[in-house]
């Protein structure tokens, strides 16, 4: 099969690659390296996803890229410098390649810096996505699998979180953004028969992931003995969901849509432990062996007291089945942050 996949250079996307290749599948990826991070990140996990491991020597942002082009280009494999706002980039892109599935996983991502960025984040969540629908309309693709978030169900009372919750009042630009992919994924669905799977990913963790995110944070801070930032009384609690079991649940969504027509579906991805931020510093700390030096700020804006999926429906339409607990999933994700 040929996939493309955006993102592919990120957290989640570059794990999905690295996946997707060792099944023998041809794999498009398409990722602009924003500099919401350091984009060199995404190059070592690009190098990773396609298992060349030899030494990458470092220059400018637009020098290397352009080498990672050259070196990561085989007949499975294209990896394409790209904008999702850029139609006629992405256009000239569909017209070189047969696609058989989207997997979209690129976006601004981040519910703190939406709220300081609102505008770039519509361009990027909601135009950019629905370019990628257009061309799919154009070119008579018809399999799209794309990343929503926890972030829809907003401070949501009911636990746990069912795709049938109301999710009508998001807390921040980006959960908003998500929650108008879900919208516009639904007519691109209805009138164009583009069939979808929208996923609603729930605190997703593990080797790879930003540096901006919390576990990574704090065990870089740890590490250090840095002070770390501690919003609130520790008792704001997330649904951990280690990136094996998020992969996982993609490949068996992928799965499910080539296999089935007429689909739309909105489907949780999570790990059903919900962890709170006092035990979330606590298995971190026990992980290095190291005590945290704790900087007690309030609460963040845009911030939600808890997440909890029902991964009911997970399990029973794509036979979604999560086994890492959080316990063994910090262990190895301290054991590759002491590695990298």
């Amino acid at each position: 099969m040929k996939y493309l996949v955006t993102g592919g250079s990120g957290f989640i996307g570059s794990h999905l690659v690295e996946l997707l290749l060792k099944e023998g599948h041809s794999v498009i990826n398409i990722d602009n390296f924003d500099n919401f991070y350091d984009y060199r990140i995404k190059i070592k996990n690009t190098l990773e996803s396609i298992a060349d491991f030899s030494d990458f020597t470092f220059s400018d942002k637009e020098t290397d890229i352009k080498k990672l082009t050259s070196l990561s280009t085989s007949n499975n494999y294209t990896l394409y410098y790209q904008d999702i706002r850029d139609k006629k980039g992405l256009e000239d892109l569909f017209k070189t390649h047969e696609i058989d599935v989207i997997i979209h996983l690129a976006a601004l991502a981040g519910v703190r810096p939406s709220i300081e960025r609102p505008l770039e984040y519509e361009e990027v969540n909601v135009r950019g996505t629905m370019n990628l629908w257009e061309l799919c309309k154009e070119f008579k693709i018809t399999k799209f699998v794309c990343a929503s978030s926890s972030s829809v169900y907003g401070n949501n009372e009911k636990i746990p979180f069912a795709e049938t919750d109301n999710v009508d009042n998001p807390i921040s630009p980006y959960a908003a953004t998500k929650k108008c992919g879900e919208i516009l994924g639904h007519v691109y669905h209805q009138l164009y028969n583009i069939d979808m799977i929208q996923l609603r990913f729930f605190t997703v963790y593990g080797p790879r992931q930003r540096p901006d995110l919390a576990i990574h944070k704090f065990t870089k801070l740890i590490s250090e003995d840095q002070e770390i930032p501690f919003y609130g009384d520790g008792s704001t609690a997330r649904d951990y969901t280690y990136v094996d079991d998020i992969i996982d649940g993609i490949t068996k969504s992928i799965r499910y849509l080539e296999n089935h027509s007429k689909v739309y579906e909105i489907i949780n991805l999570g790990e059903s432990q919900v962890i709170n931020l006092n035990e979330m510093l606590s298995t971190i700390e026990q992980a290095l062996g190291k005590t945290a030096i704790k900087k007690i700020l309030p609460m963040q804006p845009g911030d939600v007291q808890k997440t909890n999926a029902d991964i009911g429906k997970a399990k029973i339409l794509i036979d979604y089945k999560p086994t890492t607990d959080f316990q063994n999933g910090i262990k190895k994700f301290v054991e590759w942050f002491l590695r990298k």
